[in-house]
Parts: structure tokens; sequence; C-alpha cells
């Protein structure tokens, strides 16, 4: 499986920014594709993950309300819309499968080459 992110780039605060992922090879069996993301400096934080099986989502509580996971079927392509961002999102997004619930976030099997996010004040 591969995969890769893109849509990041710089962007004021309050403004909004929509992360795609495509992903490329068999996705059968794995329980979710997720987005994490590394802050400069600090941790890998799980952002958001959508169930290849049921659509059920999750969202960390820093995002809740703010960002939007979605599927496109039809393309094999999920996204992350990303509205009133702030400058604590400023980090490397990336997406990745998992192939149980239990593996969110930390323990993943593929991911792809990330994409900057940059909000400014």
């Amino acid at each position: 499986v591969q995969l890769q992110a893109s849509g990041g780039g710089l962007v004021q605060s309050g403004g909004s920014l929509r992360l795609s992922c495509d992903v490329i090879g068999r996705t059968e069996g794995y329980y979710a594709i997720g987005w994490f993301r590394r802050p400069p400096g600090k941790e890998r934080e799980g952002i958001s993950y959508i169930s290849l099986r049921d659509g059920d989502t999750y969202y960390r509580d820093s995002v809740k309300g703010r960002f939007t996971i979605s599927r496109d079927n039809s393309e094999n392509t999920f996204y992350l819309q990303m509205n009133d961002l702030k400058p604590e999102d400023t980090a490397d997004y990336y997406c990745a499968t998992y192939w149980a619930k239990t593996r969110w976030p930390d323990d993943y099997d593929y991911w792809g080459q990330g994409t900057l996010v940059t909000v400014s004040s």
C-alpha cells in the first residue's frame, strides 16, 4: 500500500485547508485510514481516522468541530477538511493505514510522505 498526502500550505489563523491522501493498493482488511501530525519540536499526535469497515470516525479533542475526515470511494482518496485553523495546528501531516482500532494512533502499518501545514497568527 502506498499513500501520498498533499494539500498543505501556508494559511492565516482562521483559514481553511483541505488535505488529500491518495491511497494506492489494496486496503481490504485494514480497519482505518488515519491522519496524524508532528508539530515542530513536539511528539506525534493522532488527529482523526475513518473506519474502512463501517465509516466510524474519530477526532482528537483539539480538532473536534473544526476538522472533518471523509472518503471518496471512487478514487480511494481520503480528505481532511480543516477549518478555523490555529497556529497550534502547524505541523507536518501524514496519512496512514491501521490494521486494527487498537493500533490507533501510533502503531500504523503504511504511511506516506507528509504535507506541511503552517498557520500564521
